[in-house]
């Protein structure tokens, strides 16, 4: 037990009067402690397991113990051991069943955004993305309609009543996007931009945090805990895909990543197909592979012309292959004991 520590964890059923005996014990014992919250968790990490032994029996017991093995401990499953579940609006992703956000990668136009959102409604998507900022490789290409396309896609939630997830870019940002979206999309290029980590926490909702092509399955989880560390709970892992020798696909979906994290975090996980396959073609055995891996939900790209699209429309689905692709998940997702989320 040298050098390792501890985590008591204590849910809403200790009153914070109980956890403040412990600081107390624990620091009338020589141990500095600090208190981390986990949504509505406390978590006291101990370096003294003595100091544990010697505690009160007027103290509440600990809800568990854990064993403290890494520097990302706050998203450990053994902390939660039946999950976490992250709501944006109506939306549940991790309570079971598979979710599905679509929308076209970026906002480009009124026609474009409702005829995409009324499309993805209609087959059973429960969640609505689009970009209205679009960090790109190259400085001349389409950077997004910024706070216009903000408006168009509060525009869809109204008309659909799908809950909207976009990307954020910049930590001054945050404040303003908190105020209208759903969900929060931390992009792959700022995975560790520690900055914008903790600002986009520190608003409260729900984010999902795009692995890095370039980034270990610990370092994504190490980014998470960034998020965690603010208090906020509601985050969901997302695998995109990751860079490798293999040039047949834009990138190589790492299922092996998704299996990992279901394992080693509370987290729900998320896999976007489209980016990762950068193909229609290659969406639809993704997504099936995905949710046999264990997924939660999908991240799918959806375009009513993807022809004209200006971000992307070489990987977006066409209406008639999402309609397709939602009929076929919800049969796999039976043969798995796993249903569609929102009853589709």
């Amino acid at each position: 037990m040298a050098n390792q520590e501890l985590l008591l964890v204590f849910d809403e059923t200790v009153t914070r009067a109980g956890v403040d005996g412990w600081i107390r014990h624990l620091e009338s014992a020589g141990t500095p402690t600090q208190l981390y919250r986990l949504g509505t968790s406390l978590i006291l990490p101990v370096s003294d397991v003595d100091a544990i032994h010697t505690a009160g029996s007027d103290l509440p017991a600990p809800t568990r113990q854990v064993l403290r093995s890494s520097d990302a401990w706050l998203g450990r499953r053994e902390l939660r051991p039946t999950g976490t579940q992250v709501c944006m609006g109506p939306t549940t992703i991790g309570d079971g069943s598979v979710a599905v956000i679509a929308g076209p990668c970026a906002v480009e136009t009124p026609e474009q955004v409702m005829a995409t959102a009324a499309v993805v409604a209609e087959h059973g998507a429960v969640g609505l993305r689009g970009g209205v900022f679009k960090p790109r490789t190259s400085p001349h290409s389409f950077q997004g309609l910024q706070w216009n396309g903000l408006e168009l896609l509060v525009e869809a939630r109204a008309r659909t009543g799908l809950p909207i997830v976009t990307e954020v870019v910049e930590p001054e940002h945050v404040k303003r996007l908190a105020e209208v979206v759903d969900g929060i999309q931390i992009g792959a290029r700022n995975m560790q931009n520690f900055a914008l980590l903790t600002a986009v926490a520190q608003s409260g909702l729900p984010v999902v945090l795009k692995r890095s092509f370039g980034c270990t399955v610990e370092e994504t989880l190490a980014a998470g805990e960034y998020l965690l560390l603010e208090g906020n709970d509601q985050v969901v892992l997302c695998e995109r895909g990751i860079r490798t020798f293999e040039p047949s696909a834009r990138f190589t979906l790492d299922l092996t990543a998704v299996a990992l994290w279901k394992q080693r975090t509370h987290l729900p996980v998320m896999v976007d197909p489209s980016h990762s396959g950068g193909q229609p073609k290659l969406v639809e055995p993704l997504s099936l592979a995905a949710i046999a891996a264990g997924a939660d939900a999908l991240l799918i790209d959806v375009h009513v012309q993807p022809e004209q699209a200006l971000c992307d429309g070489n990987q977006a689905l066409r209406p008639h292959q999402f309609a397709g692709l939602m009929g076929r998940l919800a049969r796999a997702a039976a043969g798995l004991g796993r249903h569609m989320s929102g009853g589709t």
